[in-house]
């Protein structure tokens, strides 16, 4: 009786085994952005890279530059919980959505643009490449509508 039970625990283990097997280690290709990314360190940095980039840019300077440094570090803050979230990190944004959020800020096509180039320069600094390079912008890019003024 005790072999009996052995031996169907031994055929259920090899079972498990095989199909685990069969399912492969996960490859790149198939973690989330947010892992891809770095996960939340790396973008904390890459946001706090941005910001400073864009606090400096002619075009987009003005729009930190009346924030107080209490509403920049919320500013900040909100970045980082909706890059993780939105790129399938472990966190919960519990901001506005970015038309609301950007509502009445006057976000010209230019000033988008020159973010974009800046944005492009943080990517670089951290070597962010290939296809996560791709899907991170293609998330990016996809609020433009939500954060330009129509005007």
């Amino acid at each position: 009786m005790m072999q009996s039970i052995l031996k169907r625990v031994a055929i259920l283990g090899m079972t498990v085994m095989l199909i685990s097997y069969g399912s492969a280690p996960v490859l790149s290709q198939d973690k989330s952005l947010y892992e891809r990314l770095g996960g939340y360190d790396a973008i904390a940095a890459s946001v706090d890279d941005f910001f400073g980039r864009l606090a400096g840019d002619k075009l987009n300077g003005k729009f930190l530059a009346t924030l107080s440094d209490e509403r920049k570090k919320i500013a900040r803050q909100l970045t980082v919980d909706y890059i993780c979230e939105k790129s399938g990190g472990p966190c919960f944004y519990l901001g506005r959505n970015m038309k609301e959020s950007h509502q009445g800020m006057g976000i010209s096509k230019a000033d988008w643009d020159a973010s974009i180039v800046q944005l492009d320069a943080t990517l670089d600094k951290f070597k962010v490449e290939g296809q996560t390079r791709t899907d991170f912008v293609a998330m990016v890019t996809g609020l433009e509508g939500d954060i330009v003024d129509k005007k």
